[in-house]
């Protein structure tokens, strides 16, 4: 029986490590698997469609144009997995403790420093989440690797400098990101103020069309089934940035669908 094939698209040198890992760790529990590495998502999103692989490793604009894409064709995508830290995340707009701004109103017609043009959580939900609140400003996008959906978070942590600088009045940023920027020292350890905050919504997940072959069933129950607990699963877990996995969901995608309707002409 062939192997299951998950896509995946290369953000960073660890997801190597990351995906050989899992690879040995489902083989071991009788799973065959190997994955494919993408540069960017919109391949990865042709090569799902086209039949090349099982399951996708979805960014969640990856995961909207799959879905509508199937929609279009009479096929069926699920979200058959979520990590923990994928649901229920927020998104904020940041201004200088120190200056002016204390509202989206002060922000119109502003200048907002964002993360890379596709990027949900740095851009394109802070945006919507202004536009739907008739606060017109001026984006200044930070595209740095464009494709990869933000994932990397070099865009958003340029938009928190640019910021800083005094180059931007605002800026928008993942909200769980605000602390790695004061460690990293792209923002000073109190120099941000957050001014306005999305409501929730959900990140990443795991793709199937279709059902996803013959393993796809044993994928999902293999990964629900790890533990924090198992000294074999923990590294791979901390590696992927989560403690447990959750089924797949699709309710916290409605803030970015809304966001790319609202940009369609």
């Amino acid at each position: 029986m062939r192997d299951l094939i998950l896509g995946a698209v290369a953000y960073d040198p660890k997801v190597v490590t990351i995906w050989d890992g899992f690879r040995a760790w489902l083989g071991a529990r009788g799973l065959p698997f190997d994955y494919v590495l993408f540069s960017n998502y919109e391949a990865q999103v042709a090569a799902h469609l086209a039949g090349v692989l099982d399951v996708a490793w979805n960014s969640p604009l990856a995961w909207v144009r799959t879905a509508r894409a199937c929609a279009a064709q009479g096929r069926r995508a699920e979200a058959i997995l979520m990590r923990d830290t994928d649901q229920d995340l927020t998104s904020v707009i940041v201004a200088r403790a120190d200056g002016p701004i204390a509202s989206i109103d002060d922000l119109r017609g502003r200048a907002v420093g964002v993360g890379a043009s596709d990027s949900p959580q740095a851009t394109m939900i802070p945006l919507e989440h202004l536009a739907a609140r008739g606060v017109a400003v001026t984006p200044v996008l930070h595209d740095v690797l464009v494709g990869k959906h933000g994932d990397h978070v070099g865009g958003e942590r340029d938009a928190i400098r640019a910021l800083v600088r005094g180059e931007v009045d605002a800026a928008c940023i993942l909200d769980g990101n605000r602390a790695l920027f004061e460690r990293d020292g792209s923002a000073p350890p109190g120099a941000l103020r957050v001014i306005a905050q999305t409501d929730r919504y959900d990140h990443c997940n795991m793709t199937v069309i279709d059902g996803g072959g013959p393993h796809a069933a044993r994928f999902r129950e293999l990964l629900l089934g790890m533990s924090y607990d198992d000294p074999a699963a923990r590294p791979l877990l901390d590696l992927e940035g989560l403690r447990v996995w959750r089924p797949g969901r699709t309710s916290g995608y409605a803030l970015l669908e809304r966001a790319i309707d609202r940009k369609a002409p």
